[in-house]
């Protein structure tokens, strides 16, 4: 919201200088962006009035003419497309100083001497055009200084407001709240109705009433949209950063900034047949002023005529019946829209204006005979014309209800950490329009004007106040609190140590989004519906994702095109399972790795990473539950993944996750032109942990035996250690596969595991009767479930 200090202090004037002004505005909230001086630094610029033009004798594009500064005339030549006898402009006479430390001295345009400049509004810096002279109007006092006549000691301010004050977006508002902030009342321009001096009444018929819960129309006749808009009210909306275009608009545009109303005017004689509040067609068309159409959706919210759309409600109005010049007579409308049936329609059509950012934010549903009021009065003073009666349309059922809130001392004293006297309070809150009734010691009833649509709750109130006593008057203290040291839970594995853990093995943690391309989630997960984003940041973030791994495969790309030759990387996030009916979230803990098994260095090899590489990772995280072997990696068929090199990660039958290599052919796509290995892992089957337990160290010597088995190659090699491990006894401490072997001379379909089985004994020495028996039963387990044989 932009303004002009002026125009502000028309309504309210607080002894305060600007910059007091600003500071309260900001600390109140409404943060100011940046205050500009609405006009460069010049001086010796007066009214001018041009008595006559004539050819410049040497030159087409240049006149000749005679000013007057009410004393004397001077001669001046002249470029300007609009300069014409009887105009009167802003006149640099000999000595003035204008904006860039340009000063005014007699030169020769082409051999005719010219003594002084009339001037643009660009060179005035007063605004932006710079191509015509700038007109002022014929009963400017001539001689007077420019800076006087039009006000320019003064300054636009910009308040960046937050979504929730759409009260503010208004100079009415913006009162409201400096005479609150400073305890001082306001004064706003008188609002009367204006009598009807016709009879015409425009039909109108509202089909979507909980979108447009009310509605006013008023004709007007016989306005003469020639005149010019007067210069106060251009000024104020050039200073608010609003482009005049004619009266009509201008008045519409002013109306809106001053009361925070969006009003609009319609072409009457355009109109065909009655005005038509309803939802829109799917496919129905809407041309626009600049000569665009855009196509609308059946969920939007138009103002129609018994032909064609006119406008979107509350965002732009259309070609079809928009004023111009030559338009006489005006259907003028005011109107409440629901803020939910306008939100997104601007974005969603690209048509952002100044009336969908405040009804998005929420207009005030009881200024709209006020605004319409004021409106036509403005109407009749500057263009003339007949107002006829307002048709009005109500439904009650749909327009936003006031409840009244209860608030109480004890709440605030608690949320604000002070006690605030009960008189202040109700000033406070009454300043800003809040009705407080039925006050009892320690606690209120307040009624919330319609203006404030954003205080609903006890908080709300309290948040005001503090707002309004000053936040930087609101006591610092700090916060106390019992603090009880939390017990471990030793059963559960924390995610933290497993991400120190992948910290400590070369990992860096990435994050990703969890919306990803659907021909990606359709990539790694083949066959399966994605569940989609209804309104999704861009075309190729519509997908809630499967499985963390196609967001790795971006961070691996576009590490590898920055020559990074070892890459390892792991998050920990939700992944989305199901449709929104049946919707489950899960943790899961992702990696992958790619490139080099080690870092450059002199001492390492250039080996490339690969499959038992990132198994070994994934065997260092389960190992944090205390029971490695409840683990067990079989062979798995994944749609992503390397059919040869991709395990299921299970435990007591349960699936945990996986862990591969990424298809060669799913590379190719992504333009990945190295192996990639991942792992992914379901956090609820990862976490649960054993009861560590102490046992005591034994004193006795290790024993250990070497096992060579040849098996068929069909055989897990952890099917054997779990064989082993049966059979073993419970004097067994460590059980470890060293060595597998293929070759001609065990048979092309066995291969050969070598194993290292080691015992130890709490209280005694064992003996090799009692490690030999052990090993006898060991071998024949094997040979009997799994046909294994000691190689020879």
């Amino acid at each position: 919201m932009k303004f002009s200090e002026q125009w502000l202090r028309s309504w309210v004037s607080p002894q305060v200088d600007r910059d007091d002004l600003i500071s309260r505005l900001s600390i109140a909230g409404l943060t100011v962006d940046n205050v500009t001086p609405i006009a460069g630094v010049f001086s010796g610029v007066v009214v001018g009035e041009i008595l006559s033009t004539k050819q410049h004798p040497d030159a087409a594009n240049l006149r000749v003419c005679q000013v007057s500064n009410g004393m004397q005339d001077f001669q001046v030549v002249c470029e300007a497309p609009n300069v014409r006898p009887h105009l009167k402009v802003p006149f640099a006479i000999i000595g003035a100083q204008l904006p860039g430390d340009f000063k005014i001295t007699k030169t020769k345009m082409c051999g005719v001497e010219s003594n002084g400049i009339l001037c643009s509004q660009a060179a005035l810096q007063i605004g932006d055009r710079n191509d015509v002279l700038m007109e002022l109007p014929a009963d400017a006092p001539i001689g007077q200084d420019i800076r006087v006549y039009l006000e320019l000691e003064d300054f636009s301010i910009k308040v960046n407001l937050t979504s929730n004050r759409g009260d503010c977006l208004s100079l009415a508002g913006l009162a409201r709240e400096v005479g609150a902030l400073y305890n001082i009342s306001t004064v706003s321009p008188a609002v009367v109705a204006v009598v009807a001096v016709h009879d015409k009444m425009h039909p109108i018929e509202v089909l979507a009433p909980h979108a447009c819960p009310r509605y006013l129309g008023r004709v007007i006749h016989n306005v003469d949209l020639s005149k010019p808009t007067p210069l106060w009210m251009a000024e104020r909306l050039r200073r608010s950063d609003v482009r005049g275009i004619n009266a009509a608009i201008d008045i519409t545009n002013y109306v809106m900034l001053e009361l925070g109303q969006p009003i609009h005017a319609f072409d009457l004689a355009e109109i065909n047949g009655g005005i038509r509040v309803r939802m829109a067609e799917e496919g129905e068309r809407l041309a626009l002023p600049d000569g665009k159409e855009v196509s609308l959706r059946a969920n939007t919210l138009v103002i129609a005529d018994h032909s064609c759309v006119m406008a979107i409600a509350g965002v732009m109005g259309g070609e079809h019946a928009s004023i111009c010049n030559t338009t006489r007579d005006i259907f003028l409308e005011s109107a409440f829209f629901d803020r939910v049936a306008i939100a997104g329609k601007a974005s969603a059509y690209g048509l952002h204006t100044d009336a969908s950012y405040r009804y998005e934010r929420g207009v005030d549903w009881k200024l709209t005979r006020k605004a319409m009021e004021r409106a036509t009065s403005l109407f009749l003073e500057s263009t003339g014309g007949e107002a006829g009666p307002i048709t009005e349309i109500i439904n009650e059922q749909y327009l936003p209800s006031i409840m009244p809130i209860l608030l109480r001392a004890k709440s605030v004293e608690q949320m604000l950490g002070l006690v605030i006297k009960p008189e202040q309070i109700e000033q406070l809150l009454s300043a800003v329009g809040l009705c407080i009734s039925n006050s009892n010691e320690g606690w209120w009833h307040v009624e919330v004007p319609s203006h404030r649509s954003d205080i609903s709750l006890e908080v709300d109130l309290i948040e005001e106040l503090a707002r309004l006593y000053g936040y930087n008057r609101l006591p610092v203290r700090y916060p106390q609190a019992r603090l009880v040291p939390q017990p471990k839970v030793e059963i559960r594995v924390h995610l933290q140590e497993m991400r120190h853990l992948l910290v400590a093995r070369g990992y860096q943690e990435t994050v990703t989004y969890s919306f990803i391309d659907p021909k990606q989630f359709e990539l790694f997960n083949p066959g399966v519906k994605p569940l989609l984003l209804a309104n999704p940041i861009s075309k190729d973030m519509a997908a809630m994702r499967l499985s963390l791994w196609p967001g790795f495969m971006k961070v691996l790309f576009y590490n590898l095109n920055r020559q990074k030759n070892r890459v390892r990387i792991f998050e920990s996030g939700l992944r989305f399972v199901g449709q929104l009916d049946v919707l489950k979230q899960e943790p899961v803990l992702a990696g992958a790795v790619c490139g080099n098994r080690f870092p450059e260095s002199w001492a390492n090899s250039n080996d490339s990473v690969d499959f038992f590489d990132i198994k070994a990772d994934v065997e260092a995280v389960l190992g944090f539950a205390g029971a490695p072997s409840e683990f067990t990696f079989v062979p798995g068929i994944h749609p992503a993944l390397h059919p040869g090199q991709t395990a299921r990660i299970e435990r007591k039958n349960c699936l945990v996750g996986f862990v591969g290599a990424i298809h060669p052919k799913l590379l190719k796509i992504l333009s990945l032109n190295r192996p990639v290995f991942v792992f992914e892992l379901v956090l609820a089957e990862v976490i649960s942990s054993n009861m560590p337990k102490f046992s005591e160290l034994s004193r006795f010597p290790e024993v250990r035996r070497d096992l060579a088995l040849i098996v068929d190659c069909e055989v897990a090699a952890n099917v054997v250690l779990d064989v082993i491990r049966k059979n073993a006894g419970e004097w067994l401490i460590d059980l470890r596969l060293f060595d597998v072997y293929h070759g001609k001379s065990i048979g092309l379909h066995r291969k050969s595991l070598a194993v290292g089985l080691t015992w130890q004994h709490p209280l005694r020495t064992l003996n090799d009767d009692e490690v030999n028996t052990i090993t006898q039963n060991i071998l024949a387990s094997l040979k009997q479930r799994l046909n294994a044989t000691l190689r020879k």
